[in-house]
């Protein structure tokens, strides 16, 4: 009932920048939780970010001071900024809105590539 729709994924060089975007539609509660997760060929998907609709924020160790979610509820949208890119970034990158265990919405995926 929820449709996850993420964006702005592409080839970028190292050390550059990339902006995600999630826009959510249809049923949803204003309380939830956004996220970020990524998943590189070989490895189980991983939390990136995630931010809780008061503005909470996690970062997963890997990506701490170079990347910054954000969001904005009145949009419905999700934002991870990322910088200074390195080579095993490279992921598909999914969007997840969570409102509980029955409401729990992914998105298709926009694969980011990070290369020379």
């Amino acid at each position: 009932q929820v449709q996850v729709v993420e964006s702005g994924g592409g080839l970028v060089q190292p050390g550059g920048s990339l902006r995600l975007s999630c826009a959510a539609s249809g049923r949803i509660f204003s309380s939830n939780v956004m996220g970020w997760y990524r998943q590189a060929p070989g490895k189980e998907r991983e939390q990136v970010a995630r931010v809780t609709s008061a503005g909470s924020t996690n970062y997963a160790d890997s990506v701490k001071g170079r990347f910054t979610i954000s969001r904005d509820n009145a949009k419905n949208t999700v934002y991870l900024q990322m910088n200074s890119l390195k080579p095993e970034d490279t992921a598909v990158y999914y969007c997840r809105v969570l409102f509980n265990h029955y409401l729990d919405s992914w998105g298709q995926g926009t694969q980011v590539t990070v290369s020379s």
